[in-house]
């Protein structure tokens, strides 16, 4: 590099390390700094640009961190081939290049809670660029600790007796230790079930609501919401009704002015899926104490609550609920990878309740092999999943900036969702723009989500998209953005 590819603004109120990582990073992908180019040395690099060798250090150090840099011992820094990059990670998780699991559904998948969503073109070709939702990046996986949990896991002594009902104890002490650092939730080993994964959660506890009350259950769904989740629950028994979101979330009025009362309520608190509202403390005991009054059961998906990017994070349901109410539903899907199928249930002090979930899985037991249950508790045990969520987490707020500069205050098409998780929703201004912007990015190759596709009411579909931004290498997000940006432009 035959000089600085930026200028220090020193009248700017962004800082200076800012700017530099924001300048050096938009060379890389801009194609000015080219994958194996040798980075100036910090010492040249800051006397060449007037500012503290430190603050050049500390970039470096970032964008190696985000992958755009290798930095080796004796070594100069040079810029990292992304795409090489993002393979090989994949490939030490067992993820395709392109993030998804190996053998998993086609991209006509419309994905919801940990890919959830039902397939509706298995035979279509996979997406040059894939931004549905619901994927995590595995590129940040720490590929050695991966083995050797794995390796751990192999070593154990193999048992000849079925996996324990509610998972093993080891994973269940390492899943409440995990709660309570990431989420503030006081639970236990007990309080704990493993689960193969959001889906077969939700399946468990509508057949151990069912079971409880000696008839399907009725139970509440957020409006729009997961669409994979309703089928879910009305697979195993339940009966599902809507009730609308609003900005932040669920509306609880609406909640309590139903005609009849539900048995229980399935709601996205901590980002309403898709939309995104966050549920504030007031509404969120209020809709606790709408549960105790009606003796219902609130099912909390914390899906993604780990990735906040704006504001503090908020009181899980599970930690503010002092009457039993609560079920807390988790996964490994998001903060690992979806490839895994393991997911969790916390289960409050509701003795009827938790006498309910034993007996179904008394004879239905844990069906999340011994293996994998060991290998993930060996993860959590390591520290390397807290390591991870704080890396990924500053990832992602990276791939959120990137789109909101694409994507933010053009006409006709407000963005939202994106105050935390993974994903961001575009509303449009009709179904024909809509439908329009949506077979040109399928055209070009470019997978996104329907928001109709998320309504739990015929007929109140509405128009626009949601986007997956975590999945995705940054070189394949800004491109991706691009095209939606240029859709969205000549439709609106």
């Amino acid at each position: 590099m035959d000089g600085p590819v930026l200028v220090i603004d020193r009248d700017s109120r962004q800082p200076i390390g800012v700017q530099l990582v924001d300048g050096l990073r938009r060379g890389i992908l801009g194609g000015s700094l080219r994958a194996g180019d040798p980075m100036p040395s910090t010492r040249g690099l800051a006397a060449e640009l007037g500012v503290s060798r430190s603050a050049v250090v500390a970039a470096y150090e970032q964008l190696a961190g985000e992958g755009y840099l290798e930095m080796r011992q004796g070594a100069p820094t040079r810029v990292a081939d992304l795409v090489r990059r993002d393979d090989a990670a994949s490939a030490a998780v067992g993820i395709a290049s392109d993030g998804r699991p190996q053998e998993e559904e086609r991209p006509g998948a419309r994905r919801g809670s940990e890919g959830l969503e039902r397939s509706i073109a298995d035979d279509e070709a996979a997406p040059r660029i894939d931004l549905m939702p619901g994927r995590p990046s595995t590129s940040r996986i720490d590929a050695r600790a991966w083995r050797a949990a794995w390796r751990e896991a192999a070593t154990r002594d193999i048992p000849s007796e079925s996996p324990r009902p509610f998972g093993t104890p080891r994973l269940r002490e390492e899943i409440a230790d995990h709660l309570r650092l990431a989420r503030g939730v006081a639970c236990v080993a007990d309080d704990i079930v493993v689960a193969a994964g959001t889906a077969e959660a939700l399946s468990l506890s509508a057949s151990a609501l069912a079971l409880a009350l000696g008839r399907p259950p009725l139970i509440a769904v957020e409006h729009p919401g997961y669409p994979s989740a309703r089928r879910t629950l009305e697979l195993h028994g339940a009966v599902t009704v809507p009730v609308p979101v609003d900005a932040d979330g669920l509306d609880v009025g609406a909640l309590r002015g139903m005609p009849r009362r539900p048995d229980a309520v399935l709601v996205t608190p901590s980002h309403q899926y898709p939309l995104g509202g966050r549920l504030p403390v007031a509404a969120r005991l209020e809709l606790l104490e709408w549960a105790r009054s009606a003796d219902a059961i609130v099912l909390e998906d914390d899906y993604d609550s780990e990735y906040r990017h704006l504001g503090p994070p908020l009181p899980a349901l599970a930690s503010l609920d002092d009457a039993g109410r609560a079920v807390l539903v988790g996964s490994f899907s998001k903060v690992l990878t979806p490839w895994l199928r393991l997911g969790y249930l916390v289960l409050p002090d509701n003795p009827a309740l938790r006498d309910a979930y034993a007996r179904m899985r008394a004879d239905d037991r844990c069906p999340v092999a011994g293996p994998v249950q060991d290998a993930v508790a060996a993860l959590l045990a390591s520290g390397v999943v807290r390591r991870h969520i704080a890396g990924t987490r500053r990832d992602y707020a990276h791939r959120r900036r990137l789109v909101l500069e694409a994507l933010d205050g053009l006409p006709g098409a407000p963005l939202s969702g994106l105050d935390g998780g993974l994903h961001a929703v575009v509303r449009l201004p009709d179904h024909a723009a809509s439908a329009g912007v949506l077979d040109r990015l399928a055209a070009e190759g470019v997978a996104v989500a329907p928001l109709a596709e998320y309504s739990a009411v015929a007929g109140e579909e509405e128009p626009g998209f949601v986007i997956g931004y975590a999945g995705v290498s940054d070189t394949q997000l800004v491109e991706g953005l691009a095209r939606i940006r240029a859709a969205i432009l000549d439709a609106t």
